[in-house]
């Protein structure tokens, strides 16, 4: 199988990895603020100029601002989907450990085991374990196998982890 490159020489990414979950969030987010934010700022604008004197309005400036907001947003998403290589983590086996992949790690000073699982880099949410592709500690775990470790540089100094499992979700 032929491993896709993502990153860029500038080092912007062509293709955006994400599972089939967070393709679907994204739909669902770029269709609330479509359908419900922009109604929303649209109506406080107005009412916020009905007020009168603009340029001391506070209400106004700050709808403006949600709508700028928003608007990147939304942008943001779209390009996200535009970009989109949807990768059905279902489909996925193996030993070694690649995107979608749910990994145990334990740390080798400590003796803390922690799972993660690989996703794509707007689906990162670390409190609940999931751990963007592009994150340093993914980028040292892609390729790897049960029983190997690796180094991560952080802030805090070198940390070294073991492999204890990888899986994927069915």
């Amino acid at each position: 199988m032929r491993e896709t490159t993502y990153l860029r020489i500038d080092g912007t990414m062509d293709k955006v990895p994400m599972t089939l979950e967070g393709y679907s969030n994204l739909e669902i987010e770029l269709k609330r603020l479509k359908t419900v934010e922009r109604p929303e700022i649209i109506k406080a604008i107005a009412t916020a100029r009905e007020h009168g004197d603009l340029s001391e309005n506070a209400e106004y400036h700050a709808a403006r601002e949600r709508q700028g907001f928003v608007e990147g947003r939304v942008g943001d998403i779209e390009d996200m989907m535009r970009r989109a290589e949807v990768i059905d983590v279902s489909k996925l086996s193996g030993k070694i450990i690649k995107f979608g992949a749910t990994v145990k790690v334990a740390d080798e000073d400590t003796d803390e085991e922690t799972t993660y699982h690989l996703v794509g880099e707007h689906e990162a949410d670390i409190s609940e374990g999931r751990l963007s592709i592009t994150s340093p500690l993914s980028r040292a775990l892609i390729g790897k196998t049960v029983g190997d470790s690796v180094e991560v540089m952080s802030p805090g100094g070198t940390h070294s982890y073991e492999i204890l499992s990888v899986r994927f979700k069915k």
